[in-house]
């Protein structure tokens, strides 16, 4: 059984993109989405399951992201992938699961399984039942709290999903240090003007 973390920066409003982009730049944020999904213990590495539109969006001289398996879902089986490194492509989340199940795939067992987008993805995998193979049990969640966002792309509303038994709770900043292996700043942080909080939410 695979369980899966998704990892996003949402607005209170669940806004994550505008124009096919970030709507926010905080480095800080984004050293912390690169240390959460990369650090695993030695000798294992982590995989990162991504839709095409986030692969495109990501800049070619970072692709794939490093020390990390990089997993490409598209539908268009004739797509290639433009990058600097090995990737993988696969047309759907079931054959992205099925290729990470399985061991001689990889020269490293693989540790943890991130979703890092785009809202199509974040809401198929949501809808995976807790009884499925696969499924999703620990969102990390970058709350953005202040200001206003103008955004046109959203994830689900996670804890409202239909067909969902179980409920989701938030954990402590201490739970979510001791879960990612790292510190992690509690409470409000403030970049670039910029309000957010570190939240773990896990079912």
């Amino acid at each position: 059984m695979s369980r899966l973390t998704l990892i996003v920066a949402a607005t209170l409003e669940n806004g994550i993109g505008q124009n096919a982009g970030l709507p926010w730049r905080l480095p800080k944020e984004m050293a912390y989405f690169a240390k959460a999904t990369s650090n695993a213990p030695e000798g294992k590495r982590n995989a990162v399951i991504m839709g095409r539109n986030t692969w495109e969006s990501i800049p070619t001289k970072f692709r794939p992201l490093k020390d990390r398996v990089n997993v490409v879902i598209s539908r268009n089986k004739e797509y290639q992938l433009q990058a600097q490194g090995p990737a993988h492509v696969c047309d759907s989340l079931e054959s992205a699961l099925s290729f990470l199940s399985e061991p001689g795939n990889f020269n490293s067992p693989i540790h943890r399984i991130f979703v890092i987008g785009g809202a199509t993805l974040y809401n198929e995998t949501l809808q995976l039942s807790p009884s499925a193979s696969s499924f999703v049990d620990r969102i990390l969640l970058t709350r953005i709290q202040s200001p206003t966002f103008e955004c046109d792309t959203f994830m689900p509303d996670f804890q409202s999903v239909k067909g969902l038994e179980s409920t989701w709770k938030q954990s402590s900043s201490a739970e979510l240090r001791e879960w990612i292996g790292f510190d992690v700043a509690a409470g409000v942080q403030e970049e670039k003007g910029v309000q957010y909080e570190f939240q773990m939410w896990v079912r």
